[in-house]
């Protein structure tokens, strides 16, 4: 750690505010696009199992892939990494979890570096499509990819295979364009909401039955809410081919006048019944329709990262404020020049916030 002491290398504290996983990807994707090295010491100090686990490994490792960058203390259970970035490269690039860690949060880790390449850049991920503590694969391309696509961000996603706990073995391709810079995004009209719409699902030799008790229990909560509201949860067996293992789980989405997209979505596990699983998303779901805010908690979080690079003044109507969201402003903050706003309309526990951002307005070199 030394050597690269003695440049100017911004120091994080890992354990800070939601002191997980998340630090680590948004202070190594900024570190990568802002040339900026950084030092992230107390990695996941406070969780059971400190230090870093293999997914978060797999992700800065990409990272320091992508740009031809340097990383010290890069081993599972470190406590400590310092990541010296290089250039930004297009070309193809492989992560594998080697568990059923998240392909989608090593989406999230890669996506926004590469949109600022000289060229067309492949990912070829590897892990779990549909994972506890992280968006389900589904909630990517329903919920966020569309709203990212607003904001520039461009990108296209093949679902090869699925995986799921414990042994991973989904498979996900990812290819993406680069920008000359991300535009700023108004979300601020939630609008009325039009439709709820999802898919619950079964992999391996699990009976499609609990898809349909699924479906069919989230629908029926969903109207008791909202009963003039249309509701559509497909309930599917995935093809064997195209998933690895056994799971169960599901992924509903309500759309509104203005375009604005809200999500829920459950894991089934090993003596839960199937119609809990239906239900728990479908709670979480009502309660984002309920607020009044413009995005639910995992993609008020994830555009944080977006606002912050973007040219011009971003403004997002949001639920309450989550800790990764604080976490997100604050990595944002620490290492760009970027500055946050959060207003709260009303209890700002319960009711909507107001997040607003000037962003740097980044340009890609390359472009």
């Amino acid at each position: 750690m030394a050597a690269a002491a003695a440049k100017n290398v911004i120091l994080i504290d890992g354990s800070y505010l939601e002191g997980g996983g998340q630090i680590l990807r948004n202070a190594t994707a900024l570190s990568c696009l802002l040339s900026q090295p950084i030092r992230v010491n107390n990695i996941r100090a406070g969780r059971s199992t400190p230090g870093l686990r293999p997914q978060h490994l797999s992700g800065i490792e990409l990272v320091r892939d992508l740009c031809g960058g340097k990383l010290e203390g890069g081993k599972v259970s470190s406590t400590e990494i310092c990541f010296t970035p290089g250039a930004i490269q297009g070309g193809n690039f492989l992560a594998d979890t080697h568990t059923a860690g998240s392909i989608c949060l090593l989406m999230q880790v890669s996506i926004p570096c590469l949109l600022f390449s000289p060229g067309p850049a492949q990912l070829t991920l590897k892990g779990g499509t549909n994972a506890e503590f992280a968006p389900q694969i589904d909630y990517t391309t329903m919920v966020f990819r569309p709203i990212a696509e607003r904001m520039g961000v461009k990108y296209t996603c093949d679902i090869k295979r699925r995986g799921y706990y414990p042994k991973g073995g989904g498979e996900v391709r990812i290819t993406t364009s680069p920008v000359a810079m991300v535009s700023p995004i108004d979300l601020m009209d939630r609008g009325q909401i039009t439709n709820v719409t999802g898919r619950a699902w079964v992999a391996g030799s699990l009976p499609v039955k609990l898809a349909h008790l699924a479906s069919k229990a989230a629908t029926a909560l969903i109207k008791r809410e909202f009963p003039d509201v249309p509701v559509d949860i497909e309930a599917v067996q995935e093809p064997r081919h195209a998933a690895f293992g056994n799971g169960n789980g599901i992924v509903i989405m309500a759309e509104t006048s203005t375009g604005c997209r809200l999500g829920g979505s459950a894991l089934g596990k090993r003596g839960v019944q199937a119609e809990e699983v239906g239900r728990k998303a479908a709670q979480m779901l009502v309660k984002n329709m309920q607020h009044g805010g413009c995005v639910d908690e995992y993609l008020q979080d994830q555009l944080i990262l977006f606002m912050a690079l973007a040219k011009g003044k971003s403004s997002v109507r949001s639920g309450p404020i989550t800790l990764h969201t604080k976490t997100a402003i604050f990595i944002a903050e620490t290492l760009t020049k970027a500055k946050f706003t959060v207003t709260p309309e009303g209890d700002p526990e319960t009711g909507t916030n107001i997040i607003e951002c000037e962003g740097i307005g980044l340009e890609n070199r390359h472009g």
